[in-house]
This record gives C-alpha cells, sequence and structure tokens, in this order.
C-alpha cells in the first residue's frame, strides 16, 4: 500500500521514532497518563494493528501494536500528549461475505474515542472496496479524508454538582437540537450560537425553567456523520441520528475547539443545566451506525470486525444446482445495518458508553432511538433480552430516565407498551388519538379518555404506572405543532427526494387553506386548536414531551422530515414578529398549574372509586348535560364534548411521610366539536364554588367564578379547565 504524496509515514519497524511499550488490554480507547498513553482496540480477527499518530501538520507516524490478548491489540506510546490526534489501521482478510472487511489503507477512527477532530469528506478512498467492484479491495488511503480521534484528559472540576433527580411524575421533557435551539437567538452571544456554550446560558436556561420544563432531551449530540447520499445533494444530517462514536460529544457543537476541548465544553452545558434545577436526557443511537449497508463507508467498526458489530442474515442451504446466495446485512432500522447487541463486545460497548454519559459527563437518563432493534434475541425481539437484562441490574444505568422508542422500521418491531420496569416509552397511540380527537376525527371520546389518564391498557397490566407513557403531540420527525394545523399535506420538496420522504400519516388539518394565511378566521381557529392541543398534553396522566419551538408557532412550512435541513427551516426563530406568543401563554399557565397541584399528576392509576371509606370516586367522566357518562355515552361516536373531574380531597398517593395528601379538585371540559355546547355542571357534595384557571374559550376568561348547577357555554374547538375554591 503506497500512500498519497501528501501524507507523510514513518513506519515504527527498523529505526523506529517511538518505542511502543505492551501497554494493557483494558480499558479500550486512548488512556492517557504522564509516562505513556495505553491504546487499545478490539479486533479479533485482525493479523496487524496500527496505531496512526498525527502531528499538528497532519504527518502520520504508524506505529505497530505487538501485544494481543482477548481480542484487543494493545501498546502504549511514552510522549503522547492530550488533544494528539489519532486513528488505528487493521490488516486482515478480505472476505465481504464473511464479514471480514479488513484493509490497512483505511484509517480507523477508535469506537472508544472521547472526541474527534475534523471532519468526513466524501470520497471514494472512504470505501473499502473498489467503487462499481465491491468484492474487490481498495488501495486508495482514506487518511487525507477522514476526521481522527483525540487522546482526551479532562479534570474538570464538577464541584458540588448532582443530579436533580426529579421523579417521573414531576418531569416535563423538553425536545431540543443543540444547534437549532441557539442559532437565532438574539440573547445569546453571537460566538456561543449553536454550540453547547450556547445551550448554558442563561438566556435558555432561565426560558425553560420559566416554562415549567424540567429536563432537557437533546437530539443525538454522539458524534456523527452524514450519509454521502445526502452530501451528494448539499445537505447534511442535521438530526444527528448517523452516529459513529457513541463517548465523543458532536464536535460541530463545540465553541471552544475539538481537540478535546468538546469534552469539557459538554460537562460546562451539563453542570450549568445542574445548576438551574434542569436535567439533561440525550437521545441515543445504538441500533446502527454511519457505516450503513455492505456498500457504505470503512470508517471505524466495519474495518475492525464487521462480523462481529453487525447483525447478519445466513441465508439457508442452496438449493441443488444453484449458487449459494450470499450473507448480507440484517436491516430493522432502514440505515443499512443493524447493531449486534447479543454480541459480547457489541454489548459492552453500549453498556461501557452509557456508564460514561453518566459517570464522566453526569447525564440524567437516555431515550433510545428504534430500541426494538436492540432487544432481539436471534432476531426476535424479546423483552428478557441481554441488553434490557444487563441494563435493569446494573447499580448504575438501572437508576437514571430509561426512555424506549419502542419500535424500530420492521412491522414486528411495534411494541408499545411492552417494555419491562424502569422502562417508561414513547407512546405515539396518544399522539395519534389527541391529533385525531382535535380534528374531529376520532370516533368518539372512549379512547380519548384512556389517553387522558394515563393509557392503561398499554401499562398497567405490567405493574407501570402512568408516567410509564410519554406522552407528546409532535416530536423532531413530523410537522410541528404550528403545521399540524396549517397543513393537509406535508411539502418536503427542500429535501431533494421529490416528497416522497416522510410521512402521509399526519393526521392533520389545515381549516380550509393550505399553509400560511391572511384570513383571522383561519388563524385563529388554528391557534385555538394548537393551544388546545398543547393544554391536552401537559393535563394528561404521564409524562408530557414537549418539541422545541412549539409553544412559540415554530414552522417547517409543512416538511414534516427536516433531518437534511441545517438552516432557518429547523432552526427556532425567536423574534416576536410571528411568534403565537398565546401559545406560550398557554403552556406555560398549564405547565404551572400541573407543577402546583398533584392531583394534576399523580403516580397511581385512577380507579373510578373513593380513595378513602364514605369519600368520592378519585375520578369522573362528565357528560356536558351534567350527568356521569353512561355506557351508551362511550360507545355514541358522535359525542366531541367530555368532562374530566378529578377529585383531590384525599389523593390516594401519600406523601413521603406517609400522611394524606389533599388537593384542590379540577374539572377540565375538551370540546373537540365544531359547534358551541351548552355545559352543565354537575349539582353534587362535594364541590359547589370555582373558577376558570385555563380557558381557550374566548368568552370564559380566567378568573370567571363558577357554581355547580349552572350552565356555561363551551365555544367549539375549546379547553376549559376549572378549579375548586
Amino acid at each position: 500500500m503506497t500512500p498519497p504524496p501528501e501524507t507523510t509515514v514513518v513506519w515504527n519497524h527498523d529505526g523506529e521514532t517511538m518505542t511502543v511499550w505492551p501497554g494493557r488490554n483494558y480499558p479500550l480507547g486512548a488512556t492517557w497518563a504522564r509516562e505513556a498513553t495505553n491504546f487499545a482496540v478490539y479486533a479479533p480477527a485482525a493479523e496487524s494493528v496500527w496505531v496512526c499518530v498525527f502531528d499538528d501538520d497532519g504527518n502520520e507516524t504508524r506505529h505497530l501494536l505487538t501485544e494481543y490478548s482477548l481480542g484487543v491489540w494493545h501498546g502504549a506510546l511514552p510522549g503522547v500528549a492530550p488533544g494528539t490526534r489519532y486513528g488505528y489501521r487493521a490488516a486482515g482478510p478480505w472476505d465481504p461475505a464473511a464479514g471480514l472487511r479488513f484493509n490497512s489503507a483505511k484509517l480507523l477512527l477508535d469506537p472508544y474515542g472521547k472526541a474527534v477532530s475534523g471532519e468526513l469528506v466524501v470520497d471514494d478512498a472512504i470505501f473499502g472496496y473498489v467503487m462499481g467492484k465491491p468484492e474487490k479491495m481498495s488501495d486508495l488511503d482514506s487518511a487525507p479524508f477522514m476526521p481522527r480521534s483525540v487522546v482526551v484528559y479532562d479534570d474538570f472540576q464538577w464541584g458540588g454538582d448532582t443530579s436533580p433527580r426529579r421523579r417521573w411524575r414531576d418531569t416535563v421533557i423538553y425536545e431540543a437540537h443543540v444547534k437549532g435551539m441557539t442559532q437565532l437567538h438574539d440573547r445569546v452571544p453571537e460566538e456561543l450560537r449553536g454550540t453547547y456554550a450556547g445551550l448554558a446560558t442563561p438566556a435558555v436556561t432561565d426560558y425553560l425553567k420559566d416554562l415549567g420544563v424540567t429536563a432537557i432531551e437533546l437530539l443525538p449530540v454522539h458524534q456523527f456523520f452524514s450519509e454521502p447520499a445526502l452530501a451528494e445533494r448539499g445537505l447534511v444530517n442535521y438530526w444527528g441520528y448517523n452516529s459513529l462514536c457513541f463517548f465523543a460529544p458532536h464536535n460541530a457543537y463545540s465553541q471552544a475547539g475539538d481537540r478535546g476541548q468538546q469534552v469539557t465544553e459538554f460537562k460546562q452545558m451539563v453542570k450549568a443545566f445542574h445548576e438551574a434545577g434542569l436535567e439533561v436526557i440525550l437521545d441515543v443511537v445504538y441500533n446502527h451506525t454511519a457505516e450503513a449497508g455492505p456498500r457504505g463507508p470503512t470508517l471505524s467498526f466495519r474495518g475492525l470486525d464487521d462480523r462481529g458489530y453487525y447483525q447478519r442474515v445466513v441465508p439457508p442451504p442452496p438449493v441443488e444446482g444453484e449458487d449459494p446466495m450470499p450473507v448480507t446485512y440484517w436491516d430493522v432500522t432502514g440505515c443499512g445495518n443493524t447493531v449486534d447487541s447479543t454480541h459480547t463486545q457489541s454489548l459492552r460497548l453500549i453498556l461501557d458508553s452509557l456508564r460514561y454519559w453518566v459517570n464522566e459527563m453526569h447525564v440524567d437518563g437516555f431515550r433510545f432511538d428504534l430500541m426494538s432493534a436492540i432487544t432481539r434475541t436471534d432476531q426476535v425481539v424479546d423483552m428478557g433480552s441481554h441488553l434490557l437484562t444487563a441494563i435493569g441490574q446494573d447499580p448504575v444505568l438501572r437508576h437514571v430516565k430509561l426512555i424506549a422508542e419502542p419500535w424500530d422500521a420492521s412491522m414486528d418491531g411495534y411494541r408499545v407498551g411492552e417494555f419491562p420496569p424502569p422502562w417508561v416509552e414513547w407512546n405515539d397511540q396518544f399522539r395519534d388519538t389527541m391529533r385525531d380527537f382535535w380534528r374531529g376525527q376520532s370516533g368518539g371520546v372512549r379512547t380519548v379518555a384512556t389517553r387522558l389518564a394515563g393509557s392503561s391498557d398499554l401499562y398497567a397490566d405490567d405493574g407501570r404506572s402512568p408516567y410509564a407513557s410519554v406522552n407528546f403531540i409532535t416530536a423532531h420527525d413530523g410537522f410541528t405543532l404550528r403545521d399540524l394545523v396549517s397543513y393537509n399535506s406535508k411539502h418536503n420538496e427542500a429535501n431533494g427526494e421529490d416528497n416522497r420522504d416522510g410521512t402521509d400519516n399526519n393526521r392533520s388539518w389545515n381549516y380550509g387553506v393550505e399553509g400560511e394565511t391572511d384570513d383571522e378566521a383561519i388563524t385563529a381557529v388554528r391557534r385555538r386548536q394548537a393551544a388546545n392541543l398543547m393544554a391536552t398534553l401537559c393535563f394528561s396522566s404521564g409524562v408530557p414531551m414537549l418539541t422545541a419551538g412549539d409553544e412559540r408557532g415554530r414552522t417547517q412550512g409543512g416538511n414534516n422530515n427536516a433531518y437534511g435541513q441545517d438552516n432557518e427551516t429547523s432552526w427556532i426563530d425567536w423574534r416576536p414578529d410571528d411568534a403565537w406568543l398565546d401559545i406560550y401563554e398557554i403552556t406555560k399557565t398549564a405547565l404551572r398549574l400541573r407543577r402546583e397541584h398533584p392531583v394534576l399528576r399523580q403516580r397511581h392509576w385512577f380507579e373510578g372509586r373513593p380513595t378513602i371509606k364514605g369519600g368520592i370516586k378519585d375520578m369522573l367522566w362528565v357528560h356536558p348535560a351534567g350527568r356521569e357518562m353512561t355506557t351508551d355515552d362511550w360507545n355514541d361516536d358522535s359525542v366531541r364534548t367530555v368532562g374530566m373531574f378529578l377529585n383531590g380531597a384525599p389523593l390516594r398517593s401519600p406523601d413521603r411521610r406517609g400522611a394524606q395528601v389533599r388537593d384542590k379538585s379540577f374539572m377540565i371540559w375538551l370540546n373537540s366539536g365544531s359547534d358551541d355546547v351548552e355545559l352543565v355542571l354537575p349539582e353534587n357534595h362535594w364541590v359547589h364554588h370555582g373558577e376558570v384557571v385555563l380557558s381557550t374559550n374566548s368568552e370564559l376568561e380566567v378568573g370567571t367564578a363558577v357554581r355547580a348547577g349552572e350552565s356555561l357555554s363551551l365555544q367549539a374547538h375549546s379547553v376549559l379547565v376549572l378549579r375548586e375554591t
């Protein structure tokens, strides 16, 4: 193999420039010490492995690792300082069909690298094979086009930093993008916008506290790279669901630099959030890697242990007289590969990565992308799988927040309601039901009531609580809240796929005009519906998750798959000009009421019976006529209005000392119909007086006093929340 002229190589055979000490096989990755830096990389079938060190001019020095034990090649290099850039090269058999893709012409990132410097440049050289001839090994050197791993030593002083460790019942999640949150923020210093440091400024933390959220859930921050096909269309992977380095904070979000400074900057961000009383949850993508399918680039895992890290499909024995089918990747992620979490090293990698982010980076939890893909045993979804079992018994991981996206890209991967404790789950059935209800397509209110009360049909049968349901109306993937009430169809032309990408199942309604309009009547109903959806989310049992910017009316112009739009389509516009600030006020009020009143965030299921002898039911479902809902009412598909009475005296859950908890009682009315409805507040023996505390009904203002037995007019498409006085 002959390197290109722009790369200087010094071999460490005869006349080596630096002695390689034996080192040790643990920990994996690069571990700096004053005497020497230890390098250890798992490549059990490799015949030779080099650690390649780069100086500030990009000159490469290769050092042969001569020690091999337990599948790990290792050695220690004296004089290697923190901030040094490096990679690996591995030589061995070339047999792609058998999962052997060793090619010493390819520079490989360290799977355990703590930081990455530089960017990936799409070129034929980053592929292990000759383009157009996937069976033939390429001899093009990839180093000039590859980023490098970085030796990291960080002695960050955490001081008294501690996790807020909020209970699930008290948690409100805000899903956000590191760059998109601050790139256009006028109160964040310009040089910090789009970075971890910018996210840590008071302009952001104070805003989130004022809104009433308790945790920020960051879209992927593990080092990721854009797919070559995206680059060819002039786009980038903005969302970040194309990870490769599971220990490294994404370097493009660092203001301080990419030679290890990103690690310190990330820690400073976490510390700032904790000081503000906010938790940090990471959206993690362990189900696949940026190396894509068998014709993807060779960047790390593929060049070290292709058959160990990736799930493979072994074809049946060939029929006599026919050529055997090739072994290929098994893909239930839609991204070309699926990480094999049943393989010992892959499982170890995931667990080591999770513990690193908890112990070293102080994060408070994780949301697992396409979780079903990595909970499989023999390619069948298994709730007793290696990964779930290992996390469930791990003394560190079992106590952090664990959120599953309970599906993958396959039909059998949809497992909402099936994950074991202590997992909670994204509940897309809540999303779909509430979207349908508010657009008048729910077919009655029976399922609506189930979702409002915590989705007991999904989570009560295995002993989990209502907070096992992470409720959401929107997420990063799909329409924003504003677009949900402004578009009937997706408008993804800017993605360069002729509007074929993105779901067509949006459950949206434009109210007569597609997209933005000057029609004041249409705009008014859209804003009221957005407020209704947000209020419903905040008052439902479970854990509410808001999507960043929805509370301000952020729009993506009808794009429901903006994963490649690193521009103003995706960034939050913080200017007040076109913001729906009335939605912000409704959201803030709803979250304040939820925070102040434990009756609105209970951990026990409602039982429809008294909490104490001689008391009243903990919950009542009320018909607009003022009576308790009957079986006929529940089965009436034309019903569009329902009231939910929540009894606060006392609650089923005691306080931390075992004493009864008493709170105000609430009545929440939802009217998704297109007509105003005459309400009768039920005559009863427990609540006689109340007041309006939240209203999207323009004729019933906050503070309006009400009495049992009175009639009220509930406006079409509106929410009314009454509190006992």
